[in-house]
């Protein structure tokens, strides 16, 4: 609980002094749309932190929000299936190619990032030849209003997105840290021959991680595909994959696996949000998005090596 700790009063003190530099940031309205943010990323971002847990990652995700928006735009709008039948679709090609990349890796031992890296060419691709390059969308919503209400409405002002995100964590955190497939998938991701010697379907579960990341990812793609009410498939979902990288690894996520709590990886997403929230208020050039990112993540991943290293050379107590 010590890393956790530390993340949530890093989360507190720049929530602060946000608020000091600019107070908009208290202002309802900010707050409800970072919450309505935080609940989308962090959605998929618990996906990624089960992969990065088995010591993979999946690079595929933002690809995948573009090809399912698209998918999901045209089959209500054009092809008029009940919006139910639409998203059930979605939600199954999602777990489908999640399997597929889970078979990949563990049958086939390719590596996670060579699989997923071939997903991110592979369904964007995909998603600009079925929408023949055109932006898709969902127009007024005439037949699915209920389904937009789903995704983009609130209860009690709060976001929709956020109260599903406190709802799909706290059944990961039950799963990952109070489950037997919990303590399976850490055991696998810190040592996979020793967990398969040990008795554990090392492969099951390894596989199960990049399911369960897809179908995650599945969910957060009808999500921002309606937060956008747009799809261009060139586009769409461009670098989110690094967005749920990098809070994952501020969260406490370790990228060589067997690390990493469902109560960092939202407080990960939350830092991030803030941070981005940090440079809008400020009238930051949007482009340096990427260039704090990119230093999060740097930072991040640093700051993990140096506290592993220092707790290998603790000496052992006899």
């Amino acid at each position: 609980m010590k890393k956790e700790l530390g993340i949530l009063l890093l989360v507190v003190a720049l929530c602060a002094l946000v608020a000091a530099i600019n107070p908009r940031f208290l202002g309802a309205a900010n707050l409800q749309n970072m919450a309505r943010l935080i609940g989308m990323y962090g959605i998929f971002t618990i996906g990624q932190a089960l992969v990065i847990i088995t010591g993979g990652i999946d690079l595929s995700v933002g690809s995948l929000f573009a090809l399912l928006g698209v998918l999901l735009s045209m089959m209500i709008t054009q092809w008029r299936w009940p919006w139910t039948a639409a998203v059930g679709a979605v939600t199954g090609l999602s777990l489908g190619l999640g399997w597929l990349h889970g078979a990949l890796v563990t049958r086939l031992r390719v590596q996670p990032f060579i699989v997923t890296l071939c997903g991110l060419l592979f369904y964007r691709g995909l998603a600009r030849f079925i929408a023949q390059d055109e932006t898709k969308g969902f127009g007024s919503a005439e037949g699915f209003t209920m389904l937009r209400d789903l995704a983009t409405g609130s209860v009690a002002r709060v976001p929709m997105p956020f109260l599903l995100l406190l709802v799909l964590a706290g059944v990961a955190a039950v799963l990952l840290h109070r489950s037997v497939y919990g303590r399976h998938l850490f055991a696998a991701g810190r040592n996979e021959d020793a967990a398969r010697y040990s008795g554990i379907d090392s492969r099951a579960v390894i596989s199960s991680a990049y399911v369960l990341s897809a179908g995650l990812a599945g969910i957060a793609g009808i999500l921002i595909a309606f937060y956008t009410n747009s799809v261009s498939p060139s586009s769409h979902g461009s670098f989110y994959e690094l967005y749920g990288i990098a809070a994952a690894v501020l969260g406490g996520c370790s990228l060589r696996g067997g690390e990493g709590s469902i109560l960092g990886i939202l407080l990960g997403t939350t830092l991030l949000q803030v941070l981005q929230n940090l440079v809008n208020l400020l009238g930051i050039p949007s482009s340096l998005n990427f260039a704090v990112m990119g230093l999060v993540i740097l930072v991040g991943v640093m700051t993990e090596q140096i506290l592993g290293a220092r707790r290998e050379r603790r000496p052992t107590p006899k």
